[in-house]
């Protein structure tokens, strides 16, 4: 049957989700979304569906997805371009994975010369874990590892969570653009990381999986926020670990440890039955081990991919 191609759209985010969550089966990546989730994001600041997602279909079936990403501001002078998606396991090896690549690429620079004119385009995505499908995919499109990314995991009750050796409060929206500052500052050094604006932040801290209930902040006299936990759920029970940062200036002083303490014994006390985290394998603060210290182990490692295009394509 003749493959029939679109963008993603409100109409389709059951079928979305349902292939997003066989993925997650199948392919051991634990991403895991419910159909509002998935229409949240084709409101995100800076999509355009029409142009930055698309749908494959085999008749009524979903059977590929694809959708890009695109930073506000430049990284080492580049437009850096997240690429996502995948082709359903019954699918694979009909082209359809290269097709879909090959289009996401095409447009990913098209809209990183609509913003920065000029600039190369740096794309970046997810080639799985070891032995995935998609890697001779890229490798064979010039894309390369570029990093390493463990993906963490603890129980609760688990091993005991210390108290907060700093004072640590509740996250609340007053703290919101003292935490976005403090963030971009935190990961100013970080590989990959572009600062976050305005609007994007905003658009995070208001997603419907964002819990302040179990995120926390450490706050300095003078109102900056010194170090944060940003925590959200997707799966009911599974307590996720997005954000963990300290800003440069305060770094050596138990600030993160304070704030994840708090989180996790505040995940525990509201009956999650586990949080989970990602952090770059090669982490230079030292990240990995502050969480293997307090509870968490690795459960899977994903290699992320690049590969520069000039603006000609």
């Amino acid at each position: 049957m003749t493959l029939r191609w679109s963008a993603l759209g409100p109409d389709c985010v059951q079928q979305w989700a349902e292939l997003t969550n066989l993925l997650a089966t199948v392919d051991d990546t634990g991403e895991f979304y419910g159909p509002e989730d998935l229409a949240e994001e084709l409101e995100a600041p800076g999509v355009e569906p029409a142009k930055d997602t698309w749908a494959v279909w085999d008749g009524a079936d979903l059977v590929a997805y694809g959708q890009l990403r695109a930073a506000t501001s430049l990284l080492d002078g580049r437009v850096k371009v997240h690429l996502g998606g995948g082709v359903h396991p019954d699918q694979r090896g009909r082209g359809i994975g290269r097709e879909l690549v090959a289009r996401m690429e095409h447009r990913a620079v098209a809209g990183a010369a609509e913003r920065f004119p000029g600039a190369p385009t740096l794309l970046q995505t997810s080639g799985g874990q070891a032995g995935a499908s998609v890697r001779p995919l890229l490798e064979h499109r010039g894309y390369a590892i570029a990093r390493y990314f463990h993906e963490m995991e603890r129980a609760f009750p688990g091993a005991a969570v210390p108290e907060p050796a700093a004072a640590v409060e509740p996250y609340r929206d007053e703290l919101s653009e003292a935490t976005r500052l403090a963030h971009n500052d935190a990961f100013s050094t970080h590989w990959g990381s572009t600062p976050r604006d305005e609007e994007n932040w905003r658009d995070m801290m208001s997603s419907r999986t964002f819990r302040p209930n179990e995120s926390f902040v450490h706050v300095a006299a003078d109102g900056r926020v010194l170090a944060y936990v940003l925590c959200y759920q997707w799966m009911d029970g599974e307590l996720y670990v997005g954000q963990v940062g300290t800003r440069q200036d305060s770094r050596g002083r138990g600030l993160a440890r304070a704030t994840l303490a708090a989180c996790l014994r505040a995940a525990a006390e509201h009956g999650y039955r586990s949080a989970d985290l990602g952090v770059d394998s090669v982490n230079p603060t030292g990240a990995t081990a502050l969480y293997e210290s307090m509870g968490f182990e690795v459960t899977r490692t994903f290699a992320t991919y690049t590969r520069v295009l000039d603006p000609a394509g």
